[in-house]
């Protein structure tokens, strides 16, 4: 069974999936265009982040960050190779999308790697697939060849 919970992001079974994400960041990114947070970065006031687990184990997460214009940017959305092909990735951005509409979210913001940086093809068409749209550079961000924008609009809940 699929479970996801707000979590501590230094967690000791959480560490090991920081990690991961942050060594594909490095890999697939010049490091002038790297945003990955850590988990120091990941604890600061105005971040929420939730670990996906089957059982006890965990298996992937995501971050949640309020930005002051009313928006939340989607940080750190990865999935363990050994868990991935089974759609985590869309359970946990469904989960954070449902989340910030409850909550009256006005929109989810997202900066990832560019079309020529390959290695983020499969999260471009994910967000794609979720109703993501390019836009201009996303609240703390500077154009970047490097980076794509995206957003997802949230309509209130009546």
């Amino acid at each position: 069974m699929i479970d996801i919970r707000e979590a501590d992001p230094g967690a000791d079974d959480l560490r090991p999936i920081i990690q991961a994400h942050l060594t594909h960041s490095w890999d697939a990114t010049p490091q002038t265009s790297n945003h990955t947070m850590d988990v120091a970065s990941l604890r600061e006031p105005g971040i929420r982040f939730w670990a996906i687990y089957e059982s006890d184990t965990a298996l992937g997460c995501g971050a949640l960050k309020a930005l002051p214009d009313g928006t939340a940017e989607v940080k750190s959305v990865h999935v363990l190779s050994k868990a991935r092909g089974r759609g985590l990735a869309r359970v946990m951005m469904d989960h954070l999308a449902d989340l910030a509409q409850s909550e009256g979210i006005s929109a989810l913001v997202l900066e990832t790697g560019a079309s020529h940086l390959t290695e983020y093809d499969a999260a471009r068409r994910l967000y794609e697939s979720l109703g993501y749209s390019y836009c201009d550079p996303i609240y703390g961000y500077a154009p970047d060849p490097n980076s794509a924008f995206m957003r997802l609009a949230l309509e209130p809940r009546a």
